[in-house]
Parts: structure tokens; sequence; C-alpha cells
């Protein structure tokens, strides 16, 4: 793992804590970092032990985004001055996406501890997790828009179905700022946390919570929520039927029920690796 970037820990009762570690430069992102975060994020989706991840920060900020002199520093994947080019900026473009799609697609649900300010490509990486929690002096911004483009890694696709369109709306054409508050009553956040400290301890504790059940549910529960954002609710019944029948455990049921009827932690198997290629 390239650990220039982020720093990555395992606890042993699934839960793992992916921290950003460039607060002098504001954990902002290279080109170097995204598949850095793919890789990190699907190896620990193909070792099967890993129940809950987090992604939080060091420093003032969660994170900057892109670093500004990428876009400065003439990288073949930004030239468009040809067809050529710019189907190869198609294609490097995606695969920069996918770097995203790692936390949307892993078995494990992400949740992301975000203090200050989460900015452009930031908000793009936040999206694409599972569930957010915010200090009290967070800020979100597609910031994007300042700079004379688009917002490209996910965003403008994801944002619209985590808060109302307009807000989406609002945020991608103005750049303007979304405050804790706000971001809490829109529901882009599950909750706001007064310091860092306790931001993560508030982290923490929900994926411990989310760790403590069984992994196979939690893992079908994911497959199921992220089907139904895009599908008509009559195929996604339809794909509960089919994911119910490859999932559905009765010992597994057993031993959570005895466990919840004796007021005690249930234990469950990890999920089987992925069988490598």
């Amino acid at each position: 793992m390239d650990d220039t970037f982020f720093t990555l820990e395992q606890d042993p009762d699934g839960v793992a804590r992916l921290q950003l570690c460039r607060p002098e430069r504001l954990n902002t992102m290279t080109p170097a970092f995204f598949p850095a975060l793919r890789d990190a994020v699907a190896r620990l989706d193909a070792e099967g032990r890993t129940r809950a991840l987090v992604i939080a920060s060091s420093g003032k900020h969660f994170s900057a985004g892109m670093a500004l002199d990428v876009f400065a520093g003439g990288l073949p994947l930004l030239n468009t001055t040809d067809a050529r080019r710019r189907l190869a900026f198609q294609d490097g473009l995606r695969q920069l996406m996918r770097c995203f799609d790692v936390l949307e697609q892993a078995r494990f649900p992400v949740i992301a501890a975000i203090q200050g300010g989460c900015i452009g490509g930031a908000l793009d990486l936040a999206a694409a997790c599972d569930l957010r929690v915010c200090t009290t002096d967070a800020f979100f911004t597609v910031q994007e828009i300042h700079i004379g483009m688009a917002a490209d890694l996910g965003v403008l696709q994801r944002l619209p179905k985590i808060v109302p369109p307009g807000v989406a709306r609002e945020m991608a054409y103005t750049g303007d700022r979304l405050g804790a508050e706000r971001a809490l009553a829109t529901g882009l956040v599950n909750a706001v946390l007064p310091d860092a400290t306790a931001l993560n301890a508030h982290a923490l504790a929900l994926a411990r919570n989310i760790a403590a059940k069984s992994p196979l549910a939690v893992a079908g529960s994911k497959l199921a929520l992220n089907y139904a954002i895009d599908h008509p609710t009559a195929d996604a019944l339809q794909q509960m039927t089919l994911l119910q029948s490859a999932i559905f455990d009765i010992d597994e049921m057993a031993g959570a029920i005895k466990a919840w009827q004796g007021k005690q932690a249930a234990q469950f198997e990890p999920l089987q690796p992925t069988p490598p290629l």
C-alpha cells in the first residue's frame, strides 16, 4: 500500500480505518492517490475480514480534493487536442471513476468521517460512501465549478440520490459551501459532532455496531439498497427474491436470534475471501 496518502489499520473485530495523512497539503489528491485507494479497498474486500470501513483524515480539513497543480502539470490524461487523445481521455477518466466505485461496490459499508472542508474530489469520494458524519465546522462544496469545469468523478451522479435534487443542482451550479447544519437537514450526513475527537469516536462506534451484525446480511442489504437506487421497485423486488435465495442462512439466523434474546454479542464467520483470478 502507498502510505504517502493514507494509513490503514484493521481491528480484530472487523473494523478497518483508512486515514488520509497529508494535512500539510490539505490531504489533496494526485493521480497516484486513486489507484492506491482503489487497491487498498479492493484488498480489504477480497480478504473478506473487513465488516465496516471508516475513512477519516488528519489535520484541519478532510480533503481539498484534486491538487490544482495536477491541472497545470501537462498530464497526458488531460490532453484533448485531437480525437485519439479525447478517446484516451475518456478511458483514463473512467479508470479514475472506478477508483471511487470500489467504495460503493465493496461488500462492507463505508463511513466517511469528515472534518473541515470536503472539497471537490473529496466530495466525489464521500458521495460514494454508504454513510457520512461530520464535525460542526465541516463544509461541502462542488469546487470544480470555480475552476471552469464540471465535476466528473461521480458527485453529480450520486449527490442527487442523497440530497434533494434542487440542493444538488445548487451546489453544482454555484460551488457554494453547504455547512454541517444544512448537510444534516438535507440528509447528506447522518450526524454532526462537536469536534474531531467526538467525530472519530462516533464513526468508529457506528462501524463497530455494523461489524457486530451478520456480515452476510449486511452485504446483502448493501447489494439490495444499491440496486434499488437505480431500478424501479418491481425490478428491485425481483432482484431481492434472487438475492435472498442466495444469502438466506437459517443457521446464521438461529445464532443471531439466540444471541439477541440472551442480550449477548453474536458470533459470525467472516465472508469468504474472493478467489484470486
